[in-house]
């Protein structure tokens, strides 16, 4: 995680904000009172400050740490990192724009990143003591992980198996897409709704092009890039199974984050964790679980960590090793919310803007699963848009909506 990441940004020259900067779209920042940014950082992030303070017992200097942390977020300006820590470099450069600013009003998608690079920090996760190493969002994950809810979710996968082929794999990828709403993040919050009441529905649904991409018998490689761990990473998880055995990809490779990141997103120690609960559980999903650990030890299914995925830029922005392992992929599949954001550009985009253009820039084939959670849409029919406009529903960011959106 602490890697040098080499693309554009590292000049002032290649620092862009988006997929266009001539495009008119600004980018979102939580300078407004009262939007979905502003609620991040003024609610969320100290909710989650506070949490990770009880999750373990925190020595004196991590809670003063965490003390400096909060303040700053709250009522200072954006610091930068100690000049001991080994990234401190490549974080200078990334937010020499950005210090001595309110975290307000820098760029979210930064503000975002950056918050959670300096929260480890504070806890000593890449320090040289005991709790280097240490995620300090691991409880959450693992309360979540062994919760009833699992337990049911994975029983409903022996319901699959009568279903015709093009039912189930439609179940599996629609499990995949929902299980996004996991997400331990954006339930930090007590103000947040309740996912478990939701009526859900498409805004936008591309699957038979994302199938269309994925033929039976194909010799491709499939792409994936995880969002959170857990309940979202088990579907996703079953869903690659359901792509190697029916030949829809040759190989997948999966890629995680290297490190803890954003609470819930998926790091390999969680992958290892969620194999070990499909392992043990009965029925269809035990025997899921032992084709997917067979297919990792025979090289059919590989995990990833670059570490990109816990950089501050857009995909637009990735680097030459990144861009060649999607471009040799036959389909890349983005999970979740944030690689939706870094897709498209954290821009407030007209809704109706086209998904092909504002993804031209991505490498190959790409394909987003996603529950929206943040104010970022795109592709959506001129209907479709003024239906949810007049609905009176937070449908952009309360998570009772959901989208599947590919370009070929």
């Amino acid at each position: 995680m602490n890697a040098k990441i080499p693309h554009a940004s590292d000049s002032p020259a290649g620092r862009s904000q988006g997929p266009a900067d001539d495009s008119g779209a600004p980018t979102i920042s939580g300078s407004e009172p009262g939007t979905f940014a502003w609620g991040v950082l003024h609610k969320r992030h100290p909710a989650l400050i506070r949490q990770v303070r009880d999750a373990f017992p925190y020595g004196p200097g991590q809670h003063r740490a965490l003390d400096i942390l909060l303040e700053e977020i709250t009522n200072g300006v954006v610091e930068p990192l100690d000049t001991s820590d080994q990234d401190h470099d490549q974080w200078s450069a990334w937010g020499r724009e950005h210090f001595g600013r309110s975290w307000f009003d820098v760029p979210f998608l930064w503000a975002e990143s950056y918050f959670y690079r300096k929260l480890l920090a504070a806890v000593g996760y890449f320090g040289a003591g005991p709790w280097r190493g240490v995620d300090p969002f691991a409880p959450f994950k693992q309360a979540e992980l062994s919760g009833a809810a699992v337990d049911e979710e994975l029983q409903a996968l022996d319901t699959l198996a009568d279903l015709p082929a093009d039912e189930r794999a439609t179940a599996l990828l629609h499990a995949s897409l929902w299980g996004n709403r996991a997400d331990l993040g954006f339930r930090v919050s007590a103000a947040e709704p309740d996912l478990g009441d939701t009526d859900p529905g498409l805004v936008a649904d591309d699957s038979a092009m994302l199938w269309s991409l994925l033929p039976e018998r194909a010799p491709a490689t499939v792409a994936v890039v995880a969002d959170n761990a857990g309940r979202e990473l088990i579907p996703d998880l079953i869903l690659i199974d359901h792509l190697l055995e029916h030949g829809r990809a040759a190989r997948v490779v999966l890629h995680v984050k290297p490190g803890p990141y954003f609470v819930s997103d998926a790091t390999t120690a969680d992958v290892i964790d969620c194999l070990r609960r499909l392992l043990r559980a009965p029925g269809a999903a035990g025997e899921t679980g032992k084709r997917l650990w067979a297919a990792m030890a025979a090289g059919r299914l590989e995990v990833r960590a670059h570490p990109f995925f816990c950089a501050p830029f857009p995909y637009e922005e990735m680097p030459e090793d990144l861009r060649t392992d999607f471009a040799t992929a036959g389909l890349t599949i983005l999970k979740g919310d944030l690689n939706y954001r870094r897709l498209v550009g954290d821009r407030l985009w007209d809704a109706t803007s086209p998904f092909a253009d504002l993804t031209a820039h991505f490498p190959g084939s790409v394909a987003s699963l996603r529950t929206l959670k943040s104010d970022v849409v795109v592709g959506l029919s001129r209907q479709t848009l003024n239906s949810l406009e007049r609905s009176g529903h937070a449908w952009r960011t309360s998570g009772t909506h959901a989208l599947i959106q590919a370009r070929r």
